[in-house]
């Protein structure tokens, strides 16, 4: 079982993201000032804070890469987002390594070509920032939006045997409308829901855009994705409101001896 902030974005993360921006930022604005007269102390202020962001930008990117691999949803328009967002901002520290091949080697004067590259750093940066805060807000990457009387964050990863039924949750582990996502090897996410019928089992990706149904609303048997409002019916997954058409897989599960099993 993990919290909810494990499961949407490592905390570390968030922590290191306004390094390497401030200090690709900064960069650019030291040389500037330093070729527009400012002189040694600037460039060389500029040269420091273009080291930072070289350092802190990796580092930001690895934990960065790990909520890519395991918080954002698969097959769905924030994974192609998240693509673009580390694809930009890995441009954004090659364009700004590459303004040393225009730094003198022993003053670290910036040329005006390094200049120039900074600057499409910066620009490369923003937009990377842009598609950031998009994950963060749109799609609720790293934003808990927990519920009233949801319980904890749980999740689980099993490795069911076709025609095998895996146990997934004991008994009173969730109580009425509480949900626990399931992993599964080939990356498939399901979620566990206790109904006032009973568990059900259900895709945790959303037909309309992919958004992830366990980090969603449940109540009164029914699912609300958290990212355009779709609703389904945890029991049938029969769509109840859109913008979604598509209904949800759903899946056996089962009580016995103080275990709930899934059956695929």
């Amino acid at each position: 079982m993990r919290s909810r902030a494990n499961f949407k974005t490592h905390p570390i993360h968030p922590m290191l993201i306004p390094f390497p921006i401030a200090f690709i930022v900064g960069a650019f604005a030291f040389d500037l000032a330093g070729l527009l007269g400012g002189g040694t102390a600037w460039w060389t202020t500029g040269g420091f804070l273009n080291i930072g962001a070289l350092i802190t930008g990796p580092l930001a990117g690895l934990f960065g890469f790990i909520d890519y691999l395991y918080t954002v949803p698969p097959r769905s328009s924030a994974k192609k987002r998240a693509t673009n967002h580390g694809v930009i901002n890995v441009a954004a520290l090659a364009v700004l390594g590459s303004a040393w091949f225009f730094r003198d080697g022993s003053t670290w004067e910036p040329g005006w070509a390094a200049v120039g590259l900074e600057t499409a750093a910066v620009g490369l940066v923003m937009w990377g920032g842009w598609l950031g805060g998009t994950l963060s807000f749109r799609n609720q990457i790293g934003v808990d939006h927990r519920y009233a009387n949801a319980g904890k964050w749980a999740e689980i990863s099993v490795d069911p045997k076709p025609g095998q039924a895996v146990t997934v949750a004991k008994s009173d582990e969730l109580e009425v409308d509480q949900m626990k996502l399931i992993r599964l090897p080939d990356g498939k996410r399901l979620v566990l829901a206790r109904a006032e019928s009973g568990y059900a089992v259900f895709d945790d990706r959303c037909p309309h855009k992919g958004g992830s149904l366990a980090g969603g609303l449940m109540t009164c048997g029914t699912v609300t994705c958290p990212w355009h409002g779709s609703q389904f019916s945890v029991t049938d997954g029969a769509v109840k409101a859109g913008p979604a058409h598509s209904p949800i897989g759903t899946y056996r599960v089962e009580q016995s001896d103080g275990e709930v099993r899934l059956m695929l």
